[in-house]
C-alpha cells in the first residue's frame, strides 16, 4: 500500500474532474459503470487549456494516467 500513497497525495480534490465533465457534457459522457469515456477527457482538457485553467489540465491529465493503470 505504501508504493501507490503517491496517488492519494497527488488528488488534491477528489471528484473535481468528475464534476467538471459531468457539468459540461452531461451523462453522456460516461460509461455504464460510471467511468469517464476516454474521448470527452480529451475534450474537457482541450477546454480548459483554452480557458488557461492550468490545475484542472493537470487533474484531467492525472486522470488519463490513472486510467491506463487500471
Amino acid at each position: 500500500m505504501a508504493r501507490m500513497s503517491w496517488i492519494q497525495k497527488a488528488i488534491k480534490r477528489p471528484g473535481r474532474v468528475r464534476k467538471y465533465v459531468k457539468r459540461i457534457y452531461g451523462e453522456k459522457a460516461f460509461n455504464r459503470d460510471g467511468s469517464i469515456k476516454l474521448a470527452y477527457l480529451k475534450k474537457a482538457k482541450e477546454r480548459a487549456k483554452k480557458a488557461g485553467n492550468t490545475s484542472l489540465v493537470q487533474a484531467i491529465n492525472l486522470a488519463i494516467t490513472l486510467r491506463r493503470l487500471q
